[in-house]
């Protein structure tokens, strides 16, 4: 475990307001550890009911995801797992199942597919084969999605990741070639998205977007 800070060593408190009504309550706070003094057991055992990823010793609270978010994750949900189902592939699982990434760091991807032979856990599964992200409205989320977590993917060893744009309404796939991934296509609306690791899986974009705006 990280070493505490010094003042903590020694036995003394760090001094927080105390709470009142109308404000956080800040003593709770101590029953959990410091930021950066996570261990992976601390991270595993909480239960939160929000989306909570982990690095280092460090926990990241997520935005909670919209209705469109929602919608569009179930829509391509249900066409991964029809596929995988009709060729005994493995499993699909969704947010906010955790995924290893290496020792230390965890996400949760909104879509992962684990191939058969990759035994995931009740917790947590070691990587995966295909993830996918819905990406949200924030310039902050999006650069998570769209740089971050394509350097961690990558660095996984994970062979392909789907980066959903509801905003855009295109899908782009990527396809890992050695440790880095390379486009394999940015599809649009009137196109069909396609996977390498999983020959014949497609998406239609259109139908995809399609989803969360025709609902009654």
């Amino acid at each position: 475990a990280a070493p505490l800070p010094a003042n903590l060593e020694t036995g003394q408190e760090l001094q927080e307001p105390r709470s009142r009504r109308g404000t956080p309550i800040w003593e709770i706070a101590h029953l959990y550890p410091l930021q950066g003094y996570w261990e992976e057991q601390d991270y595993l055992s909480l239960d939160a009911g929000r989306l909570v990823e982990f690095e280092d010793g460090f926990v990241e609270f997520l935005p909670m995801p919209t209705r469109t978010h929602q919608l569009i994750l179930l829509f391509l949900c249900d066409l991964l797992r029809d596929w995988v189902r009709s060729g005994n592939l493995g499993q699909v699982l969704i947010t906010p199942y955790r995924v290893r990434l290496r020792d230390g760091k965890y996400r949760e991807p909104d879509i992962a597919f684990i191939a058969k032979g990759r035994t995931p856990g009740e917790r947590f599964s070691e990587g995966a084969d295909l993830v996918m992200e819905i990406l949200s409205e924030s310039a902050v989320d999006r650069k998570r999605d769209l740089e971050t977590k394509r350097t961690e993917y990558a660095a996984a060893g994970i062979p392909e990741y789907w980066i959903v744009d509801p905003v855009q309404e295109t899908i782009t796939v990527l396809a890992l070639e050695g440790d880095e991934y390379r486009v394999h296509g940015e599809f649009e609306s009137g196109a069909t998205a396609t996977s390498i690791l999983l020959d014949g899986f497609a998406v239609d974009v259109t139908a995809c977007f399609a989803a969360a705006a025709n609902v009654e």
